[in-house]
């Protein structure tokens, strides 16, 4: 199963603007949300272009309400979530998913919430530590080039 997961804004409510909207309310009305960090939703999908299929339905919404649209697709990998633009770079083939690993944002993980990411480039098989906050836990984001530079 694929999962999205989305983090809202640290200035709005992210459950509450998402179902309190009729169509966005309508997208999520046939998944299980849950909640596994502070002000987040997420949801198993079928399939990677199911979840990007649901992204794009819900864009007027990620625009003004999401900080992060993750997709945690496991024929990519089995611990490193995708960025949305990644996600769709990989569905549409304009990515192989084996080219997809080396530029990546990390999040520090505390209380359950994220903390601001670390941006690295993988060299090799380990990743640099996560030092810009004392966390045991970690969330890796795999993002495209552009995502990396901006």
């Amino acid at each position: 199963m694929t999962r999205v997961c989305l983090v809202g804004d640290d200035d709005v409510e992210l459950r509450y603007e998402l179902v309190s909207r009729e169509t966005s309310r309508d997208a999520l009305a046939t998944y299980d949300l849950a909640t596994p960090y502070e002000n987040s939703i997420s949801l198993e999908t079928v399939s990677l272009g199911a979840a990007v299929a649901l992204l794009n339905d819900l864009n007027w919404y990620l625009v003004r309400f999401v900080n992060e649209a993750l997709v945690f697709e496991p024929s990519v990998s089995d611990e490193e979530w995708l960025s949305r633009a990644l996600a769709i770079a990989i569905r549409d083939d304009e990515l192989d998913h084996a080219d997809s690993g080396r530029f990546l944002k990390i999040f520090g993980v505390d209380d359950g919430r994220l903390l601001e990411p670390m941006f690295v480039a993988r060299t090799g098989p380990e990743l640099p530590a996560y030092d810009l906050h004392d966390v045991s836990e970690t969330l890796v984001v795999r993002v495209t080039e552009s995502e990396f530079g901006a």
